[in-house]
């Protein structure tokens, strides 16, 4: 199943196409950039512990061990967003072929969040005189939970840069019927803005300072309790002439930051209530959750690459790596999914569970079977492919993959240290242009 959804998902052919067309300074030699993706994605997988182990375990790898890491290291963002956005697109028809409810009806939920990357290990030479972490950047990442997959991503270099700063590309590719979901970070002018002027709606947190100006506000309307508390709206008039809605959730509990209150901006239309747009906004934590699996079941964040490009190039092709995980979850899911008059119910699987699976049996499957009796998948009709992998994951048993409770986590508290020492932190590709500028 896993090899199926991978020919499909990023095909070769595929991958090569997508680097000759977003490419800027890069070009293809004797390497191929679909074979530096395959190299990747075996360490995303857990299948080899490093690049350096993948590579020197490929078979005929064209090039040698140093015009293998340049290459990585000079892989331009354009690529890793254009990734990112066609595998996505091309796994889109398998999961539409299959049964599913949206969280809004007419609307395409997509949450919005950065990730910055765990501090790297210190083999650049800028690095090695540096007490600090060095960073070696973050990305923003958006993900739509009734797909289950991440659609796009913009990767930032400098770690130390702002996350709004990179917003342009995810607002100019805005358009109708979209719902936006984001924290607060992302409520500014610019951002909200742009989203209502193109014709999507948004659900963001409040931020204290950085809100958009208004005109005036409307009376405060109570609506209904939700699960975790009640909730109200008011009328919000803007200087920019529109008219969008603030809707306030007093919680039963305080949150762990110790907020009692939450108030969220919107434009849905009136038709969709404030208690619907609460309990839609709980949703943005999904994407939490899907960092976590990032990176504790796929290897998102690979330590031994330091240097900017290689380490977001990590990062895309492990987000690449789960969305083929989340297509082989749902399709275990559905396949399993115990339908009767009282009531219907499909086993929750776990991702962790599926990626130990593939890993192993992942590599005695490609020695029995050879890679080019899988080429036809990647071509497959979309329903023939849903089938297929209805029909494999029936014969997968539920129990082995699915997900183990755990209880509840005790409190520990945490050491002390020195603010300055626990604030401490670098930007990898500042670091690195101060040392080319003193080279040079």
């Amino acid at each position: 199943m896993a090899r199926a959804v991978l020919q499909r998902a990023i095909t070769p052919q595929w991958v090569d196409e997508v680097f000759a067309e977003h490419r800027q300074r890069q070009y293809p030699r004797e390497l191929l950039f679909s074979t530096v993706v395959e190299l990747m994605t075996l360490v995303s997988l857990g299948l080899s512990p490093s690049l350096y182990a993948a590579a020197t375990r490929a078979r005929q790898l064209p090039v040698s061990l140093a015009a293998l890491y340049e290459k990585v290291n000079r892989t331009e963002p354009a690529i890793l967003r254009a990734l990112v956005q066609g595998s996505a697109q091309r796994l889109e028809p398998v999961l539409a072929a299959w049964p599913g409810t949206p969280s809004l009806p007419g609307w395409r939920m997509r949450v919005l969040d950065g990730n910055h990357l765990a501090a790297s290990e210190k083999r650049l030479a800028a690095l090695r005189g540096q007490r600090g972490a060095a960073l070696p950047g973050h990305a923003l990442v958006v993900y739509e939970p009734d797909l289950g997959l991440v659609t796009d991503l913009v990767a930032i270099e400098d770690a130390h840069a702002q996350e709004r700063s990179a917003m342009a590309p995810l607002i100019d590719c805005a358009g109708p019927g979209e719902l936006w979901l984001a924290d607060r970070n992302f409520c500014t002018s610019t951002i909200l803005l742009g989203w209502h002027q193109a014709q999507a709606c948004f659900i963001v947190r409040e931020h204290g300072k950085n809100s958009p100006p208004l005109e005036g506000s409307g009376a405060w309307v109570d609506g209904a309790r939700v699960e975790t508390g009640r909730v109200r709206e008011q009328r919000l008039d803007l200087k920019a002439g529109f008219a969008w809605r603030r809707i306030e959730l007093t919680l039963d509990k305080p949150t762990e930051a110790g907020d009692t209150v939450i108030r969220l901006w919107s434009n849905l239309p009136a038709t969709v209530g404030a208690h619907e747009i609460a309990r839609l906004y709980r949703k943005r934590w999904r994407i939490e959750g899907m960092f976590q699996r990032l990176e504790s079941v796929l290897h998102s964040e690979i330590r031994s690459l330091g240097h900017p490009r290689a380490a977001l190039l990590g990062f895309a092709v492990a987000i690449l790596a789960y969305n083929v995980l989340s297509v082989l979850k749902r399709s275990v899911e559905i396949a399993h999914t115990r339908t009767d008059e009282a009531n219907s119910a499909a086993p929750d699987v776990s991702t962790y569970y599926l990626a130990l699976q593939i890993r192993g049996q992942y590599e005695g499957m490609l020695i029995a079977v050879p890679p080019q009796h899988w080429s036809h998948w990647s071509d497959a009709a979309p329903e023939v492919m849903a089938g297929k992998l209805l029909e494999l994951a029936s014969h997968v048993d539920p129990f082995q993959v699915r997900t183990r409770k755990r209880g509840p986590k005790t409190r520990q508290s945490t050491p002390y240290v020195e603010a300055a020492t626990a604030r401490s932190h670098h930007s990898t590709a500042r670091l690195l242009k101060r040392a080319r500028e003193k080279a040079s």
